[in-house]
């Protein structure tokens, strides 16, 4: 193939990521109004709950697990309809107590009975322990989005406890307590072709961390 034509089939392949990626608003650069600290959390490849543990020690809340309709994003992602059965894993990723990041995990129902059955037994571990030693899984390229009310990470994201010294009736965010927007990420990882979609969304309080300021460093867009 020569390198004209090799250049147009990655621009094709590409741009047909770009589309993708697009639906239901995500992108696969992050917002303008986003600032320089969020976009390289936006960004950075490999395992999230890796960076977070260099800001302390990290677990993992299950929040729900249970059988879900796609929506209609993550259809799109998951090459099939929406309203589709999934297997659903919703979580909260603490460090040292303080929520941080909520995430949304969806898989093709059937998947979660073969390809993605270890997905189900995870209890409170990551789901980097699946995904980052295991050769045989891809990963798309991460794509960003603004997150609003009603949107199933917005949702989790109201229900989290309030930090501890919170009054006893105010230890649920309500909507009003939380930006209008927020920020988040997905990428999709592939087993034998099957995916599994996984969803970030940043929480406030790790923008108001001294130590999630890196400086500005920007992290490749690719994984």
């Amino acid at each position: 193939m020569s390198r004209r034509a090799l250049g147009g089939l990655v621009a094709t392949i590409r741009a047909a990521d770009g589309a993708r990626a697009a639906v239901g608003g995500w992108r696969l650069r992050p917002a303008s109004t986003s600032d320089v600290v969020q976009r390289s959390w936006l960004r950075r490849g490999g395992a999230l709950t890796g960076h977070l543990r260099g800001l302390g020690r990290v677990t993992v809340d299950v929040l729900d697990e249970r059988v879900d309709g796609a929506m209609p994003d993550e259809a799109a992602a998951l090459h099939t309809v929406s309203g589709a059965p999934v297997w659903m894993r919703a979580v909260a990723l603490r460090v040292d107590g303080e929520a941080l990041v909520v995430a949304r995990s969806v898989t093709p129902l059937a998947a979660s009975h073969g390809v993605w059955l270890s997905m189900r037994r995870l209890g409170s571990r990551p789901l980097a322990d699946l995904l980052y030693h295991d050769h045989g899984v891809s990963r798309t390229r991460l794509a960003s989005s603004v997150i609003l009310p009603g949107h199933p990470l917005y949702r989790l994201a109201a229900a989290l406890p309030a930090p501890d010294d919170a009054p006893a009736s105010a230890r649920t965010f309500a909507p009003s307590q939380l930006p209008r927007r927020l920020l988040a990420r997905r990428s999709v990882f592939a087993r034998k072709g099957v995916p599994l979609l996984i969803a970030e969304c940043f929480l406030p309080a790790l923008w108001r961390r001294p130590d999630a300021r890196d400086g500005g460093l920007v992290f490749p867009y690719r994984c």
